[in-house]
Parts: structure tokens; C-alpha cells; sequence
């Protein structure tokens, strides 16, 4: 492993909203672009017949953020607006932290949306930590 490879390593992360921190998680995923694979039939000047393929539509995963339940209501509350029909799209980073709170990466997106809000089950017999688990929606997004 490189030093590059593990400055990720213990590494915390923020949800930016225009600019401002909003809430810190433990787990992030859906940081990347994927495009789709266009396949078509080309035939050679010797009549030999070859598949050829060629980038198509670039497509966004959902951002799917996780940490400890906080009382904090304001992801529960930017959700509400979806619940309530006038969702409000907003601009964003997910960026991440080393260990001692310095960034080290960042992912912009565009248009965002909270498409899933949920907690873990609720055990009185565990000592587990409640896990808030967000969905963002998404139409765009890049690596800063």
C-alpha cells in the first residue's frame, strides 16, 4: 500500500450543503460515476462482423451517508420537504477528513435530494449505537 492509499485510512466525512458543514458521518458510499456501454455491430471490409462499444449516458449513484442517530434535526427536517411534496433540491460536498480534521477529498454534487431517511431497529436489549442512515439523489457529480 502506498502513502496515498492510506491517508484514507481512519478517516471521517462531511455533508457541505451551499458551503456550510451539516453533519459528519462514519460511512459513506455511491462517490462515483459509471457510464453506460453502448454496443453495436460493425462490419470489417473483409466482411468479418465485430461488436464494437462506445461510451453512452453517464449515470450518478445515490450518496448513501451513515453515522450515529443525533438529535440534530435537520437532515430529518430537509427530508420533510420530499414528504411534503415541495422537495428542495440542493448543491453539496461530501468531503473527507484525516484524522486529525484536515481535508483530504472532495466530492461535489448538484441538485441533491433526500430521497431515504431511516434509523436502525430500536433493541432496549443492546448496547448497539442507533445508526441515521440519508440517501441523497443526485444529477450530477465530480471529484474537486
Amino acid at each position: 500500500m502506498s502513502d496515498h492509499d492510506a491517508e484514507f485510512l481512519g478517516s471521517q466525512f462531511g455533508l457541505e450543503i451551499d458551503g456550510v458543514e451539516l453533519a459528519r458521518f462514519t460511512a459513506v458510499s455511491g462517490l462515483g460515476y459509471e457510464s453506460e456501454i453502448v454496443s453495436f455491430q460493425d462490419t470489417l471490409a473483409d466482411g468479418k462482423v465485430i461488436t464494437r462499444k462506445r461510451p453512452g449516458r453517464i449515470n450518478f449513484p445515490d450518496i448513501v451517508l451513515k453515522r450515529g442517530l443525533s438529535a440534530d434535526n435537520a437532515l430529518v427536517e430537509w427530508y420533510q420537504t420530499v414528504v411534503d411534496g415541495q422537495v428542495e433540491r440542493k448543491s453539496g460536498s461530501v468531503v473527507i477528513y484525516d484524522q486529525t480534521s484536515t481535508e483530504i477529498g472532495r466530492w461535489n454534487f448538484e441538485n441533491g435530494w433526500i430521497a431515504k431517511w431511516s434509523a436502525s431497529d430500536l433493541d432496549a436489549g443492546s448496547d448497539d449505537i442507533m445508526i441515521e442512515e440519508v440517501t441523497i439523489a443526485h444529477e450530477y457529480m465530480e471529484r474537486a
